[in-house]
């Protein structure tokens, strides 16, 4: 991971935010013949014992799933919006121009769910993300045996976290008329763009904290 000191998130609270706000994971495994095995699930993010768990699913008996049988060491991958950034926005524009964005790694420790883990996890997972109580999709409102018929096709799992890096890479190493170049230019963008301009914009007082007394 790309590791400088500025690019650190100084509070733990937004760095689990940020994992509940992306949860569309990157899962990576290696296989018994030390091929990467790479699959993207959403995922539910769960606090038990002062302890991080991630949980999701996957269909049986695919790549990915032999490879977290074979090794349940992984890693999860979380991503948010991401943009180009152009020097000729900079102070001093003779240097290169470089990509701004947001990404957590979390390592831990894989194992799969029983039967009737899973069935909670499906439940779970539906509310989570449908958001809407009156849902005819939640999990209660499905036939039986369509349940019962599609969850032997798929196996939960649930990793421990045991290690959290991140990296906010958002210009916090350039002057501060620079980023604030930045920010304007972005503001006008895409809407990955005007993203990562927010989130320039609302670090820019810890940014530059003599500047902005």
């Amino acid at each position: 991971m790309y590791d400088l000191p500025h690019h650190k998130e100084k509070d733990p609270a937004g760095i689990l935010e940020f994992i509940r706000q992306h949860p569309f994971a990157m899962v990576i495994g290696v296989d018994a013949d030390h091929q990467p095995a790479v699959t993207q699930v959403p995922m539910l993010v769960k606090e038990r014992d002062g302890k991080l768990f991630l949980q999701a699913h996957v269909m049986r008996q695919t790549h990915h799933h032999k490879a977290f049988e074979h090794q349940p060491r992984v890693l999860a991958v979380f991503t948010g919006p991401h943009t180009y950034v152009s020097a000729s926005w900079y102070v001093n524009k003779q240097i290169g121009s470089t990509w701004n964005y947001q990404a957590v790694h979390a390592r831990g420790q894989l194992r799969f769910l029983e039967s009737d883990q899973l069935l909670q996890l499906l439940k779970e997972l539906t509310a989570h993300f449908e958001n809407d109580a009156a849902s005819p999709s939640l999990y209660e409102h499905l036939p039986a045996e369509y349940v019962q018929r599609m969850s032997k096709a798929i196996v939960g799992f649930e990793i421990e976290v045991t290690n959290i890096e991140h990296v906010y890479k958002l210009s916090q190493d350039r002057d501060e008329q620079s980023y604030q170049n930045i920010v304007d230019h972005l503001s006008a963008g895409d809407a990955s763009a005007r993203y990562i301009a927010e989130e320039m914009r609302k670090r820019k007082q810890s940014v530059f904290p003599e500047q902005n007394r």
